[in-house]
């Protein structure tokens, strides 16, 4: 199986400052997000230049049904977080797959591969952390 590799955005392009934004009033930009099925609406929000602390970056997302994150894997120093927001699917992490629904919080540890099908009728409305973590 082949995974796709995260490529993090140059951080030239982002505010130095981050302080607040409405995550559903956000423009969006539709992609593949990572080889997945269909179409994804994302914005990054933050890069590490934003914060004080060790995040790597924050992003929302919008899967709509019968689109798909596809499989990636990140790298061993790199701990990613998915909210559920909204909506729910079907989740693929280090070869286990189990639903999702609003309210989940799922851990995708470092070196993990993981991805996110929607298998609903409703868009996955999704919040995206990742933090940097010692190999």
């Amino acid at each position: 199986m082949r995974f796709e590799k995260v490529v993090m955005p140059d951080p030239d392009l982002f505010p130095k400052t981050f302080d607040r934004c409405n995550l559903f009033e956000l423009p969006l930009e539709r992609e593949c997000a990572h080889c997945g099925e269909g179409d994804v609406f994302a914005r990054r929000i933050a890069v590490p230049c934003n914060f004080a602390g060790t995040c790597n970056y924050i992003d929302y997302a919008e899967v709509p049904p019968g689109s798909s994150i596809g499989r990636h894997r990140h790298e061993p120093d790199e701990e990613e977080f998915y909210l559920v927001l909204d909506g729910h699917g079907e989740m693929w992490r280090d070869g286990d797959v189990f639903p999702v629904r609003a309210g989940d919080l799922i851990r995708n540890s470092p070196g993990g591969a993981h991805g996110l099908r929607n298998v609903g009728s409703k868009t996955i409305r999704l919040f995206v952390f990742e933090l940097a973590v010692a190999p």
